[in-house]
């Protein structure tokens, strides 16, 4: 019942059956107003995070680097230091999902005089938290989840607590919900609940009553907890005012509550940088789609972007519907179909290139995705030419990344750059007088 009860035992007020029933009746439809309102504000994080593209196609990529950390730790090299590891790649790249992963980092982050977190300089810890994401990967259902949680809890690693949610969340979205201090002082106040941070019981609780709050509210959320989860993050960032229990603030909350969304509705300048991001990186789709097709190529474009508007017009237009069998069939397919784009030759449906177009968002999710396309087994894909796109100004840190340990397997790929900038400039010419990829290459550096 929302763990509710916690506020109405809090009050000085002696409640007769009936009158705590109304009472939390008139509680619970004001949580859905509150709802209803958010849903509908575009600032706030369920259209910004929870509908966002991008935040599904980064799911496969980070499962893929908690396999990685996991076979790293089991085989003694993952070493001794956060920074360069693996794990370090896949908590970055969950940190730039937006506000509500924003600092999810900060937990991981080696703190020697601390000692904390101590899974780098402590064998046996280091192989617990290994443990932990291979056994929570490998299986399906909410008791064996929690019964490896409790399992890392007895060991109280220091430093190790459930800021590991975040992570797990990516493994399991239906069964864990996402933690930081905004979503459970949002908890907090929204049920009268005194969860504190950095127990694993705690959270264990809180787990509970988010589960509770979204069966009671399951039409307007989601089997994602991360729905319920943007909720309270709002919520606890104070931009939502929690519903009142005394009828006499109920004009009042209401007047709040429509504040609240006009304010929200007056794009910051964040906001605004974050949409002309995405027309962006629409445009540029649009720019190699077009290419695709003046060089003789059938085109696919992302399958969660297909419907995505850019100057009018369905970026799917003109392009394939779906992916030749044998693609789509392939090792990694679920990952191949996310692509920004693929040039496919007509005569048999080979890939002969493959472009991961890198805005603003984590660079790691589009390496993945070429890496998927590449090691899938097909001679489909053997002589695709990959290419990371990006602006100008993140050359330097796509190299970056590429440099990383955790993409050493992409030194044997044809893997390069191509700037907005030499795009642009040269997208006309190469459409008019280009053949086959002799002409995009030109405009290409190699990255290896």
């Amino acid at each position: 019942m929302l763990h509710l009860r916690c506020i109405l035992v809090q009050l000085d007020y002696a409640f007769s059956n009936a009158f705590w029933s109304a009472t939390l009746t008139k509680y619970k439809d004001r949580i859905r107003q509150l709802i209803g309102q958010w849903r509908e504000d575009d600032g706030a994080t369920y259209k910004s995070w929870f509908l966002w593209d991008e935040r599904i196609k980064n799911f496969r990529s980070i499962r893929r680097g908690i396999a990685q950390v996991v076979e790293e730790i089991e085989s003694s090299s993952f070493g001794v230091v956060y920074r360069g590891s693996s794990l370090e790649t896949i908590v970055h790249s969950i940190a730039e999902q937006r506000q509500i992963f924003k600092g999810a980092d900060h937990a991981f982050l080696w703190k020697p005089k601390l000692r904390i977190p101590d899974i780098y300089e402590n064998p046996a810890n280091q192989k617990a938290f290994g443990r932990l994401l291979d056994n929570c990967s490998c299986c399906d259902n909410a008791e064996e989840v929690l019964g490896h949680i409790r399992d890392i809890d007895a060991l109280k690693i220091k430093g190790l607590g459930p800021a590991v949610a975040n992570i797990l969340y990516f493994l399991h979205p239906t069964l864990i919900p996402p933690f930081n201090t905004a979503i459970v002082n949002g908890y907090n106040a929204l049920t009268g609940s005194k969860v504190k941070l950095g127990s694993w019981e705690q959270f264990l609780a809180m787990r509970s009553g988010v589960l509770d709050l979204n069966d009671d509210y399951r039409d307007v959320f989601s089997n994602d907890l991360g729905a319920v989860g943007g909720l309270l993050f709002d919520i606890g960032k104070g931009r939502y005012p929690v519903p009142p229990l005394d009828d006499g603030d109920a004009d009042d909350w209401i007047s709040r509550l429509e504040n609240a969304r006009e304010e929200t509705a007056k794009l910051s300048k964040a906001q605004i940088a974050q949409g002309e991001n995405e027309r962006s990186h629409s445009e540029v789709q649009a720019w190699l789609r077009d290419l695709g097709l003046q060089l003789g190529y059938d085109v696919w474009m992302a399958a969660n972007d297909r419907g995505r508007l850019h100057e009018g017009r369905a970026l799917g237009h003109n392009c394939l519907d779906h992916l030749p069998l044998p693609i789509s069939t392939s090792t990694g397919a679920d990952a191949i179909r996310l692509i920004d784009v693929l040039w496919l030759e007509r005569d048999d449906g080979n890939v002969a290139a493959a472009f991961e177009v890198e805005h603003s968002t984590s660079i790691y999710s589009g390496i993945v995705r070429m890496l998927d396309l590449a090691l899938s087994g097909s001679d489909l894909h053997a002589a695709a030419g990959l290419f990371l796109v990006a602006p100008d100004s993140r050359e330097a840190e796509v190299r970056a990344q590429i440099a990383r340990p955790a993409f050493s397997r992409i030194s044997d790929l044809d893997i390069s750059y191509i700037s907005y900038g030499e795009l642009e400039r040269n997208r006309d010419a190469i459409g008019r007088f280009g053949s086959g990829l002799k002409a995009i290459r030109a405009v290409a550096r190699p990255l290896i």
